[in-house]
Parts: structure tokens; C-alpha cells; sequence
């Protein structure tokens, strides 16, 4: 294969290409119309490339064994280097096996009955409010709820002092690492190691309290028989760290994607007229083995308004590759020792049609959409809690639009704040229409 040289922005320092990455959401795309589909540029200090594109994605896909993965250095001190974020080969394929129990049908089908009641609680607190809600902030709280209370089988104290320091943590994760006194990066680092403690008391606790019949395990139970690359049980400090990022993965993201949902058919009710019927159809509350609670193909219209938000608006918009030897991704040679952006979505944003900026769920059914969503990332490292990420859409879209109809506060600010992840910037403020 013919190969071409690597375009580059001509950044040097890369102080202006920073301060252009935070405030620009379209970064990437104004230097992909420039300098094509990959290009590179130096974003303080840190040489990175930018990919996008089909083409370029499956190259860097299909050649798993010549990559590592890669976070900046605020997020891999802030998930700790066990994490298996930080981790490769071995070590890594280990940490996903004992952490993907987590997410297996058995388990999602027991999680099912508490997410439906979480569902129904927050669609009557809606109903009952005398103010306005900020909804944002309500699927913030759902989605950490079921990885806290479901999943590990937290009580409410517990659940609400694991919640403060975890949004402390969070809003650091994409900062510059000083830990200077006082700076979000410092309280993120002492949230991070109450956040570690609280994660070894729940661990201990388990392993005290394991009950005799399997089916009735929290989610957390059947992490204590992990064990590591060499068929070692992992310590606690090891499963503390994935159960951090799990929390992060599995909270931080589906929050995201709900808010975004729930504003998307808002803003156009035409959405939730075509949307209606197919939920109609959909008994609520779903029974466990149901094949809404499993199947996102039984549902193909709510399926494809899940697949147009995560097209338009990813929870993450992009995910990192370092190479470890020099391959050629979309006839471009990309030296070892480079880090690479995945920009998903600048990708989203690119094929045929002249819609492409417009919120169109039917693209997903006629054909039209014309290249591969990749939402949860790919290849081996794939996001570990996709289905239980899915599950919970769903389930949250159904139950909401089954018990009542919300209308937006006017005068509110619904444009979106992307870092850690997109949120309407005023909350998504909401009430009842009774």
C-alpha cells in the first residue's frame, strides 16, 4: 500500500491548540476539513493524533496487537495505574474477565426489577413536583444509583457519601495534573482515595457476608473469586480500582446519553409521535426475561432514536490508542510512540446527505446512515458496561414515556456543556404536563 506523510498542524508549543481543543467543540472537525482525515498537532507538550473516518478507525482496529491503550495523564493518575484503564496484554484481558460478571445476561436480568422501580420512583416524583425539575441531575442520580445500590449493593448513606466524593473526582478527570492546594486536580485526588475506601469496606464487607444461595449475590459478590493473569486472586486494592472505574463507566456516560434522550425528544415532539406507537405496544413494567430488558432489536424505532443521540451527541467523543510499533492506518504511517485520538464524533458527523446535523432516527432503519457507529468504542477494548448502559436506556425511555409527558421550562439555556461528557448546560429543566 502506498503511504503518505503525516499531515501536522505545525503546532510548536501548543498552548494555543489547547486553549482552541477546550473551547472550540469542533476542533477537530475545522482541522479535518483542513488537513484531511488523520492529522497530528500538539496540544501542550503532548504530541496526539486525530483520526476519523471509517477507513481510519478499522485499520487502527485491526491491528490490536501493535496498540496500547492510552488516557491522558489527569485521568490515568485519577483511576490509579491497577486500574485496567492503565492496563495491557495480559493483565488487562484478566481484569476484564473478572469485571464483565458484572454485565452478563444472569446478572442484568437480576438488576432488572430494581432499575424498573427506579423508573417508576423518578416518574412519580415528576408527577408530584410543585417545581420545576432539573432532569440532568435526576438521571445523573439514576445512573449512579444502579451501579451503587444495584450492582453493589450499597444502603443510602453509603450511596449518597460514595456520590459527593465521586462528583468531585469526576469534574477533575480531564484537568491539567497539578496537584496544587486548593485546585479541582488536588480535591480529586483526596475524593480518590475516600472514593478507594469506601470501595475496600464494601469488598471486605462481601467477603464477610456471602450468601450461602447464589441468587442472592449483589452484583459485587461475584467479583470475589476474580482472579488475576497468573490465576491469582486479585487483592482489594486491584478490585477497588476496576470498581472506580467502573463507576465512572458506567454512570458517568449513561448519564449523559439519557439527558441528551430525554432533550432530544423535547425539543421535537414529531420524535415522540413516531416514537409512541412502538411504545404503546411495550408492556410496562416489563417482565425480568422480557426481550426489551435484553434485546435492543425487539423495539427497531426506540432503538434507532437511542442509536441517532449517541450519533449526534457521544458520552465520550472520542477514545485514545498509543502505537507500539509503526503501522499504517488509511495509507498514512504512523510512527511508534504516537498517541491517537479516535474522534467519534467528528466521525458521526461525516458521510452522505445533507442532514447530517439534523436529529433524523430514521437514517438507523432506511439505510441511510452510512458508516459504523461506535459509541462504546471497539476492538478488545470495547466499553465493558455497554449492555447494562443499554439496558438502562431503555428502560428509563419506556418507563418515563409510558406514565406521563414533560414539557421544557422556556427561557433556559439547552445548548450542551461536552467535558466530562455533553449535558444540557441549564439541567434540563422540566415539569409535568398534567
Amino acid at each position: 500500500m502506498n503511504s503518505r506523510s503525516l499531515p501536522n498542524t505545525g503546532a510548536t508549543t501548543g498552548v494555543l491548540e489547547a486553549i482552541s481543543f477546550f473551547r472550540d467543540p469542533n476542533f477537530a472537525t475545522h482541522r479535518f476539513q483542513q488537513l484531511g482525515n488523520i492529522f497530528e498537532t500538539r496540544l501542550i507538550g503532548q504530541q496526539l493524533i486525530f483520526i476519523r473516518g471509517d477507513q481510519a478507525i478499522s485499520d487502527l482496529l485491526s491491528q490490536s496487537n501493535s496498540v496500547e491503550g492510552w488516557w491522558p495523564e489527569s485521568v490515568r493518575q485519577l483511576l490509579g495505574m491497577k486500574s485496567l484503564a492503565n492496563r495491557n496484554g495480559a493483565d488487562h484481558k484478566a481484569r476484564r474477565r473478572v469485571v464483565g460478571q458484572l454485565f452478563s445476561k444472569a446478572a442484568l436480568s437480576d438488576y432488572t426489577p430494581s432499575i424498573i422501580t427506579m423508573v417508576n420512583d423518578l416518574a412519580e416524583d415528576l408527577k408530584h413536583s410543585q417545581q420545576p425539575v432539573a432532569l440532568a441531575q435526576r438521571m445523573r442520580g439514576f445512573a449512579f444509583d444502579v451501579i451503587a445500590k444495584t450492582v453493589l449493593g450499597l444502603d443510602d448513606n453509603s450511596r449518597d457519601a460514595l456520590f459527593k466524593d465521586f462528583e468531585i473526582w469526576t469534574q477533575a478527570l480531564f484537568s491539567i495534573p497539578l496537584p496544587i492546594p486548593g485546585t479541582p486536580f488536588a480535591k480529586a485526588l483526596a475524593a480518590r482515595e475516600r472514593l478507594l475506601n469506601q470501595l475496600r469496606h464494601l469488598l471486605q464487607d462481601s467477603k464477610n457476608n456471602v450468601p450461602s444461595k447464589p441468587d442472592e449475590r449483589k452484583g459485587v459478590d461475584r467479583l470475589l473469586d476474580g482472579l488475576d493473569e497468573n490465576r491469582e486472586p486479585l487483592e482489594d486494592d486491584d478490585l477497588a480500582e476496576q470498581l472506580l472505574l467502573l463507576l465512572f463507566a458506567g454512570y458517568e456516560t449513561t448519564a449523559s446519553t439519557l439527558s441528551c434522550l430525554m432533550r432530544a425528544l423535547l425539543l421535537d415532539p414529531t420524535i415522540i409521535e413516531w416514537l409512541q406507537p412502538e411504545i404503546n405496544q411495550i408492556p410496562w413494567p416489563p417482565k425480568t426475561n422480557a426481550p426489551l430488558a435484553l434485546e435492543p432489536e425487539s423495539a427497531p424505532q426506540l432503538n434507532a432514536v437511542i442509536s441517532e443521540v449517541m450519533r449526534l451527541t457521544p458520552p465520550v467523543g472520542g477514545f485514545f490508542r498509543r502505537t507500539r510499533e509503526t503501522i499504517n492506518i488509511a495509507g498514512v504511517m504512523i510512527p511508534e510512540g504516537r498517541v491517537i485520538q479516535v474522534a467519534l464524533a467528528a466521525t458521526n458527523r461525516q458521510g452522505p446527505g445533507d442532514d447530517l446535523e439534523c436529529f433524523r432516527p430514521q437514517r438507523h432503519l432506511d439505510g441511510s446512515l452510512g458508516h459504523i457507529l461506535r459509541p462504546f468504542g471497539g476492538g478488545e477494548r470495547v466499553c465493558l458496561g455497554q449492555a447494562l448502559a443499554e439496558l438502562e436506556i431503555r428502560l428509563m425511555t419506556v418507563g418515563l414515556l409510558k406514565q406521563l409527558r414533560l414539557r421544557l421550562i422556556p427561557g433556559q439555556n439547552l445548548s450542551l456543556r461536552m467535558v466530562p461528557s455533553p449535558v444540557p448546560q441549564d439541567g434540563l429543566l422540566v415539569e409535568a404536563d398534567l
